[in-house]
């Protein structure tokens, strides 16, 4: 896997509901390395981070062959790497293969993946309807957050390899779908509640579905 893009977002006030809030939504191509720190990117923006950010969301990863099928469903939007509010854009990231828990050497810093992105009402406004989040569901390939191990730089061009593939064999997009499921698949479950990489309370809300 390479990266394609590494995306920054400044502050941004949005109306929603009424209020104006802040998101770090907008995001867009920078031409220096990002640094990927424990809980976050350094010098990018989060407007709540009790849904962004942290030891599990640390850095939001993409993948660049998931562009084509939006460009196609959005037209009329001004198109450029990082507008799915991703840190790195990268090719070949494919969450049907991607195990959670699996480690990876990317760039300089050596990262874990831990759960999809759920898409949230930001998505919405960044796309001009709130109907992306019901497609963006469907589709399918959500992307991946990843825990910063060992703190370092990523720039454009650089590589994700492998270091440690998980024993669990969870994948991104089943966990995914799963999380979606009105029939929560019982094999799915068991891996994912076992899994130590996925932050304990959303294992510890799927134990109800046993």
């Amino acid at each position: 896997m390479q990266i394609i893009s590494t995306n920054l977002g400044k502050p941004t006030e949005v109306s929603w509901n009424g209020k104006l809030i802040t998101t770090g939504i907008y995001k867009s191509p920078v031409d220096t390395p990002l640094l990927l720190e424990t809980e976050s990117v350094s010098g990018d923006t989060i407007g709540d981070r009790k849904v962004h950010g942290g030891i599990y969301k640390a850095c939001y990863l993409f993948s660049a062959e998931q562009y084509p099928y939006w460009k196609e469903k959005y037209p009329h939007l001004d198109w450029n790497w990082g507008m799915f509010g991703e840190n790195l854009t990268v090719k070949g990231l494919d969450e049907s293969q991607i195990r959670v828990g699996s480690i990876y050497r990317l760039g300089t810093a050596l990262v874990q993946i831990t759960q999809p992105r759920e898409p949230c009402f930001k998505l919405g406004l960044k796309f001009g309807t709130q109907e992306i989040l019901k497609q963006f569901i469907d589709h399918g390939w959500p992307g991946t957050y990843v825990r910063i191990l060992e703190v370092g730089k990523v720039n454009s061009g650089d590589t994700m390899e492998m270091v440690e593939e998980s024993n669990n064999p969870l994948t991104t997009q089943q966990f995914y779908r799963l999380l979606y499921a009105k029939e929560k698949d019982k094999t799915a479950l068991k891996l994912a509640i076992s899994n130590d990489s996925l932050p304990l309370h959303k294992r510890e809300r799927l134990k109800k579905f046993l």
